[in-house]
């Protein structure tokens, strides 16, 4: 029969799951106000034509399997979660995927597999030094949280400390604070000097040790020497073409190279060479009186990044004048960078490495080639923005000292920026960006400075015809075969009155559920080819595809955010706002052999919240369970949900341990 491309295009009713208090926190409530990307670029009818004369849009991607007639694209919506498959056989999944999946649900806890046990690891709140006070949710102060484990944790990283067998380091980003969940009475028209204080302490990087259990995969926090907090109090070292720009240049740093604070620390990486990677987000938000900045030039540039309004939500600029943009407007140039943090080294001052643009960065992961080349991968988390990569030229030095680390802190700091185009399934990588080993930059944008390009990064994206995707968020390279994949979490707004319409990657109109996009890239390269590996939703709509696999045997899934592998190759995936009236979970996907495609539910994670960065090893699972209980309707006078410790107590943001009941090995 023929092929149908136009059936890509039926529009889907409704967003996300994501509670608005939850926008209006950690994004600015994006969704409810302008995209900030207006550049030109193919519109929706351009593409409805090229559909239908592209047969190579029906070719080696999930489009083929999408090309159905229209009457059969959406499946019945009620309140109810969908459902997964009635029985599952778990003797047959491949290595690493055999357990009997969860059930969506919407219950105030973490659900996992029959046969598996979870422990807290620690809560927001928890000391992690001899002299914190213990948590008082009543009772709190600055002092304390910058004492304390950080508020909303998202990505963790488990670092094998050398010499003490099960023993760890927890690195962990806190994205952002919920006013109105950490303090009762929060009055968010006049927050209080305090309040302010202690949201300040609640954001950036928890260093944490742990200690495993043996026979189980249990972490306990220790006391250790590694121990650190890093918040929006704390000094940076800026490094790479934009260190001493006139850009960066402020009131309380007139040479343009120290920072003080990280914020909204999403997703991130750990380097091979024993750092972690941090990507700050949604810096927009922080900033007030975008709407006294006298510059036009100065305000067009950030409202390419979203900066809007008078008042901030959280109304720092009441307080501290780096946040108020009529005072300081350089101050928010100076957030939006891949940070390195040294969890080896407390007295370490972290990077903000410029070399690698200046977007709202999701995360950045590192991929080695055979010859020691390092690249780093970077998605701009925003509704039509793109996907970057940065090739190193220097290559990386092995070993262990404290020499090599030093070094290889340096790796992100020279070589060239490019910005990812798509067409037919394939793809190219367009230079934007060079930085030599003396750390100064040459523009490859016609039109703009090399300190522009690093600053205004998305501009020059922009410029040179970059595809607008769906939200770009984690990118993860599959150490066993090198391919490269992304979570593109939704894009409500694809296919709207003058909003770019659908392209091959990106193949629905208001897109709420996401897709995952599977890249075969030259590394050190510039070319690639693609393949939509999952398109997600509910199994029973005819525009959902699993990698080609039997859609009646898989577990629902909507909204990928944060990926990771397994020791066998498989990929995991954390979702952020699931559209499929359940809780948000974490799913194994096969990518190889007959099973490509099969996705099952491993977790979920109480009602309000999001899943975020999971990490998979053999004898244990961890995730972040983020901003639990955070609904439109709670809030600290009013929680609905009492996880983890039950009774009446406040929800707290928590990393939590899954393990084989045994200590077996997961998944097996």
């Amino acid at each position: 029969m023929a092929l149908k491309p136009l059936a890509l295009f039926v529009k889907h009713d409704g967003r996300s799951a994501r509670a608005s208090i939850t926008c209006r926190y950690k994004c600015g409530d994006a969704c409810s106000h302008p995209v900030p990307n207006t550049s030109s670029g193919e519109y929706f009818g351009d593409i409805v034509a090229a559909a239908m004369t592209r047969r190579g849009m029906l070719k080696g991607s999930a489009v083929a399997v999408l090309a159905v007639g229209a009457g059969g694209v959406l499946a019945a919506c009620d309140s109810k979660p969908v459902a997964g498959p009635s029985e599952w056989k778990v003797d047959d999944a491949p290595v690493g995927t055999r357990f009997t999946p969860i059930d969506p649900n919407t219950e105030d806890a973490v659900v996992i597999p029959e046969g598996y046990e979870q422990a807290v690891v620690i809560r927001w709140g928890d000391p992690i030094f001899p002299d914190a006070p213990a948590f008082d949710f009543d009772d709190q102060t600055p002092q304390a949280q910058e004492r304390q484990f950080g508020f909303n944790n998202d990505f963790a990283g488990l670092l094998p400390i050398d010499g003490q067998p099960n023993t760890y380091l927890l690195v962990v980003n806190h994205e952002y604070t919920t006013d109105e969940f950490m303090f009762k009475n929060y009055d968010a028209d006049n927050p209080t000097l305090t309040q302010f204080q202690v949201g300040v302490t609640a954001h950036g990087l928890s260093v944490v040790q742990v200690r495993g259990e043996t026979g189980s995969g249990r972490l306990t926090p220790e006391f250790g020497p590694f121990n650190r907090r890093i918040t929006a109090n704390s000094e940076f070292v800026v490094a790479g073409p934009a260190a001493g720009s006139d850009f960066l240049k402020t009131t309380a740093d007139p040479s343009g190279t120290r920072v003080v604070g990280t914020f909204n620390n999403c997703s991130g990486g750990v380097t091979p060479w024993g750092t972690v990677l941090s990507g700050e987000e949604n810096f927009n938000n922080y900033f007030g009186n975008y709407d006294a900045v006298a510059d036009e030039t100065a305000k067009a540039r950030l409202k390419r990044y979203g900066f809007k309004g008078a008042a901030s939500e959280r109304k720092w600029e009441r307080f501290d004048r780096r946040f108020d943009l009529a005072q300081e407007p350089n101050e928010a140039n100076r957030f939006g960078y891949v940070v390195e943090v040294n969890p080896w080294d407390p007295t370490s001052t972290p990077i903000k490495h410029t070399a690698l643009g200046r977007v709202k960065h999701e995360a950045a992961t590192i991929y080695v080639t055979g010859d020691g080349t390092v690249v780093a991968y970077t998605g701009d988390d925003e509704k039509f923005d793109y996907m970057y990569k940065f090739v190193s030229s220097r290559k990386i030095q092995p070993g262990p000292g404290q020499a090599s680390m030093l070094y290889n802190q340096t790796i992100l700091d020279a070589g060239t920026l490019y910005v990812a185009k798509l067409s037919d399934g394939t793809g190219e990588w367009i230079p934007i960006l060079r930085t030599g080993d003396d750390g100064r930059g040459e523009s490859l944008v016609a039109g703009m400075t090399a300190d522009e390009v690093a600053v205004f990064t998305r501009l020059a994206g922009d410029k040179v015809g970059a595809t607008k995707m769906d939200r770009p968020e984690d990118f993860e390279p599959n150490p066993k075969t090198g391919k490269v994949y992304v979570a593109l979490t939704n894009n409500d707004a694809r296919g709207e009155d003058g909003k770019p319409g659908v392209d091959e990657a990106n193949p629905r109109v208001a897109n709420k559920n996401g897709q995952v996009l599977e890249i075969d890239d030259d590394h050190a390269g510039t070319s690639f080819t693609w393949s939509l590996l999952l398109v997600c939703g509910d199994p029973a709509a005819a525009d959902t595809y699993f990698g080609g696999f039997d859609k009646t045997k898989v577990s629902p899934i909507s909204c990928p955010d944060n990926l990771a592998f397994d020791d066998y190759g498989n990929l995991w995936i954390s979702t952020d706002g699931s559209a499929l009236n359940a809780n948000d979970g974490l799913f194994s996907v096969v990518l190889e052999g007959p099973n490509r495609g099969e996705t099952r539910q491993f977790l979920s994670v109480p009602n309000g919240a999001e899943t975020c960065g999971p990490t998979v090893s053999e004898g244990r699972v961890t995730v972040c369970v983020q901003h639990p209980g955070e609904l439109d309707d709670a809030s600290a006078d009013n929680p609905l949900s009492h996880w983890p410790d039950g009774g009446d107590s406040q929800p707290r943001p928590s990393v939590v341990s899954v393990w084989k009941s045994g200590g077996g090995r997961i998944g097996l």
